[in-house]
């Protein structure tokens, strides 16, 4: 099978641009061909009045729409997959996509249709549904969501006129989503249910190592920032001085990591080895989340380790962690819900370890590569 790639890369690399190169690889391993069209919001820094011309281009790009059209009549594709659209390739795609026949699918692993900034979060980090009110696009502009007056009348503008055409309900045969919490949260913002069908994320592959670690931390992996539930992680370590914690990844702009206690400790971005190690000397995985999160690998990454997780109640971890059998959930509303949950899992070692062999076993069964394959041929099929 061939089937085209459509992505627009961020400024930063994302787990979105890991997302789609891991399964354009998984796809290519077992024997079909991808062929990609992309482009980088970066390239708006290597143009005359790049932001300008970015926030056109958006909302139609003939250039996109030609190159791709060339593309598909030179490859003949069966199928083809987009991610995002935004700056430089814009929806305008969908229908010369369609105009060929082609199958389409899109996959979502946020809530862009809907959200300018696709987080469904404010600026101060918490979580923001405003723009699907009666005010529409016109709240992202005014709470300034993006920190920017004209990038967010950009965005803004460019998900009204996508809204209002309803080009990607019209077009789209197919939507991936990730967990059943953002399938129900498309359908209630219109998207049909049978046009949905759930792919979970990709999870890395687990490097080996021949050393013995010894379990010590309550380890946190990702960005350091409010969303995620930082805060909470220290104030759980205030509560208890005599526990370690380990939170590795990049400080967010606006967080403040100086009144971290004492027993924190920051490990830095780590990845590859360093980072699976990191998995194998900790104790439990924390996800004390406070936002709809798309589908955190962290999760599954952790389970293929035989580590409990800890989570938040928010949003698709309902869908990934059986509370009690692979890990433990707190109400992201009780102010000592993950202190509990700590000492749960340091008081009770045996439980702890049962979580943990739970979790491989249904990380194995339910999130493994060949799953997520099947899935994916089954609905290009």
């Amino acid at each position: 099978m061939k089937i085209l790639f459509i992505h627009n890369d961020y400024f930063e690399p994302s787990g979105e641009e890991h997302a789609v190169e891991g399964l354009a690889a998984l796809l290519e391993a077992n024997g079909h061909q991808v062929i990609w069209y992309r482009r980088g919001s970066r390239e708006m820094d290597e143009m005359k009045f790049g932001k300008l011309r970015a926030a056109f281009s958006s909302l139609y790009n003939p250039k996109a729409v030609k190159d791709i059209e060339l593309i598909i009549r030179k490859e003949c594709p069966d199928v083809v997959q987009v991610q995002s659209v935004y700056p430089f390739i814009s929806p305008r795609i969908l229908k010369m996509i369609k105009k060929h026949s082609l199958p389409l699918v899109m996959r979502c692993p946020n809530y862009r249709l809907w959200c300018p900034t696709g987080l469904f979060l404010d600026r101060s980090g918490e979580i923001c549904e405003k723009c699907t009110g009666p005010a529409g696009e016109l709240s992202c502009i005014k709470n300034n969501c993006t920190g920017s007056a004209l990038k967010s009348t950009a965005y803004a503008l460019r998900n009204f006129v996508a809204r209002k055409s309803g080009v990607f309900a019209k077009y789209v045969d197919t939507f991936i989503v990730q967990s059943e919490f953002q399938r129900e949260k498309f359908a209630s913002l219109g998207i049909p249910k049978e046009k949905t069908v759930i792919v979970p994320g990709l999870t890395p592959p687990m490097l080996p190592s021949t050393t013995r670690f010894e379990a010590k931390y309550y380890t946190f992996i990702g960005r350091v920032s409010k969303e995620k539930g930082v805060e909470d992680i220290f104030r759980a370590a205030s509560a208890l001085p005599n526990l370690t914690f380990a939170i590795a990844g990049r400080v967010g702009d606006m967080f403040d990591i100086s009144g971290a206690p004492a027993n924190v400790i920051f490990k830095g971005f780590l990845s590859g080895l360093e980072l699976d190690d990191l998995y194998r000397e900790s104790k439990a995985i924390l996800v004390p989340s406070r936002w709809y999160e798309g589908f955190p690998n962290v999760i599954t990454k952790a389970m293929y380790h035989g580590k409990p997780v800890i989570t938040s109640n928010m949003g698709c971890f309902n869908d990934i962690v059986s509370h009690g059998k692979t890990g433990l959930m707190f109400d992201i509303n009780n102010s000592g819900g993950l202190k509990e949950a700590i000492l749960q899992i340091e008081n009770d070692p045996v439980k702890a370890k049962q979580m943990g062999e739970e979790g491989k076993l249904v990380s194995q069964k339910k999130y493994g590569d060949d799953r997520i394959y099947n899935k994916l041929i089954e609905i290009y099929n």
